[in-house]
């Protein structure tokens, strides 16, 4: 629900034993608490070295973007070249296709780089395609529900090779040429943005880290100001859609980056995780929210990860995970305001499966008194959805944004082992711009973090770090904040967020020992 104030293969056998007392007790090994300072845990032994060789092919020297042209100031396109991908995902041996406009008519290229570590390069270029004939391309009428769906002739196509690896893909768009051969731009240069998509598997793997692109696609404003967010008769204004068919515009809050135009929100709130996993090893493997509609999809897993701001779900989504817990594996919600709202995949109007989703409800209620206090501000939507709390542990309470100090609450815990926290410890600004409060009643749930945040800098709210014990060895945590991974790494292209006189701080070796812990402990799990 992140907005301004004024815009307002199944896992069948798995660890047998006790539960909740295995996850109240026994911290990690006192023996690698004195091997191993904060911070620089590896990865669990025995985890694949899949991605440690990945890791150690060349990283990119230049991979983010440096002359980025919006069409106006202030303004969210970069028609000057922008360009969108077929598919959310695409599996090594599939075809996706890149569908680009360039206005004026120009030839450019397409590098393509998987994120990652890379000897800190946080990227590797896997190909080029181009020099490509670029031409300006039709800006869509409006159609049902507000959509924009474009229908653009792709401009290049390519099978994913199957050395590929599982990962986020980001394809840097790079003007070379006017048409008639000129310098682009009267000679002073050329222009960029990227296209963004994920190369899926189907491996058993330690870790899935599920991007949040539904989300992303729920605030991309592109062409001007078409948003689920940005109908003129209301933020919340029923039966609004957005397609997958558009570019990703501008970021439009939060932090002006346009160095990330066309990546979504991933080098905002999420590449930082992505870094620091690939940085220690860890045997990791990437989807979308698309992806959690196939039941199966986590259960070749032992944890998943939810990542920086995670809102937008399909019921299925919910249901998969939920499964998932009951088949023992763990989750970690390193994210916020996640599971908030319900919105349905639909098909495109060319017939592409989910290419578009509508806001149609929220899941879990307000509370009477918040129903009171802000009820007018989430408009008609019902609450039709299962309760998000009953899966996060915490749900999204209102005011829904603001921010603060995360505080320990329960240093005698494992997962603060080897950290040092004492109870009322805080890391400075990790908790925003949204946050989770009013835990579920679930057998087991432990309170490990809470405090106060302050929305526009003086309204309070509540926040709760929650964890619980699954049924098989297994458990969730709720971090209780989009800003967890500002907490794990500093990449190159990520810019730390500023948000309601509140911001991160960077990187900390307290959060990088808890999520050491949490990741270790849920991938040490019997499988």
């Amino acid at each position: 629900m992140s907005h301004d104030d004024a815009r307002q293969t199944s896992r069948r056998d798995v660890l047998k034993g006790a539960v909740a007392a295995s996850l109240a007790s026994a911290a990690l090994p006192a023996a690698t608490e004195a091997r191993e300072p904060l911070g620089r845990l590896s990865a669990a032994p025995g985890s694949s070295t899949v991605i440690s060789a990945e890791n150690q092919l060349p990283g990119a020297k230049d991979w983010q973007l440096t002359r980025v042209k919006l069409d106006k100031s202030g303004g969210y396109r970069s028609s000057v070249i922008e360009g969108y991908c077929s598919k959310q995902s695409v599996a090594a041996g599939e075809e996706i296709e890149f569908f680009v406009s360039t206005a004026p008519a120009a030839k450019f290229q397409i590098e393509i780089f998987r994120m990652g570590y890379y000897g800190g390069r946080g990227a590797r270029l896997v190909e080029t395609l181009g020099p490509l004939d670029g031409a300006p391309q039709p800006v869509p009428e409006i159609g049902p529900n507000r959509v924009r769906e474009c229908r653009w002739p792709a401009a290049a196509k390519l099978t994913i090779p199957k050395s590929w690896r599982s990962g986020v893909y980001l394809g840097r768009l790079t003007t070379l040429t006017n048409a008639d051969g000129s310098d682009v731009a009267g000679g002073s240069g050329y222009w960029q943005s990227y296209v963004v998509f994920v190369v899926r598997d189907d491996r058993p793997a330690d870790v899935l880290f599920q991007v949040s692109d539904n989300t992303w696609q729920a605030y991309n404003r592109w062409p001007d100001d078409f948003s689920l967010y940005t109908h003129p008769e209301g933020a919340h204004h029923p039966g609004v859609a957005v397609s997958f068919d558009r570019p990703y515009a501008r970021y439009p809050q939060i932090v002006e980056a346009p160095q990330s135009v066309g990546s979504g929100e991933f080098l905002l709130w999420e590449y930082p995780l992505c870094y620091w996993l690939e940085e220690h090893g860890y045997d990791v493997t990437y989807c979308t929210n698309h992806d959690m509609l196939r039941r199966a999809e986590p259960l070749r897993t032992k944890a998943v990860l939810s990542v920086g701001h995670d809102e937008y779900w399909d019921v299925r989504q919910y249901e998969t995970l939920q499964n998932a817990v009951r088949e023992g594996v763990s989750i970690l919600f390193l994210s916020a305001n996640t599971a908030y709202m319900v919105s349905p995949f639909t098909q495109a109007a060319s017939g592409a499966a989910d290419r578009i989703i509508t806001r149609t409800a929220s899941f879990g209620p307000l509370s009477e008194e918040e129903t009171k206090a802000y009820g007018h501000m989430m408009g008609p939507f019902p609450s039709a959805g299962p309760d998000e709390a009953l899966l996060v542990g915490a749900r999204t309470t209102v005011p829904f944004n603001g921010g603060g100090d995360w505080i320990c609450a329960k240093p005698e815990h494992w997962m603060f082992a080897g950290t040092g926290m004492k109870k009322g410890d805080a890391v400075p600004g990790l908790v925003g711009w949204e946050y989770h409060g009013d835990p579920a009643k679930i057998d087991g749930l432990e309170v490990v973090g809470e405090g106060t945040v302050l929305s526009g800098g003086v309204r309070p709210g509540h926040w709760t770090a929650t964890i619980y014990p699954g049924p098989r060895g297994n458990f969730v945590f709720n971090a209780s904040t989009i800003w967890w991974a500002q907490g794990l790494a500093a990449p190159p292209g990520h810019m730390l967020p500023w948000s309601h006189w509140s911001r991160p701080h960077g990187p900390d070796e307290r959060v990088q020992r808890i999520t050491h812990n949490l990741v270790r402990r849920a991938i040490a799990r019997e499988a």
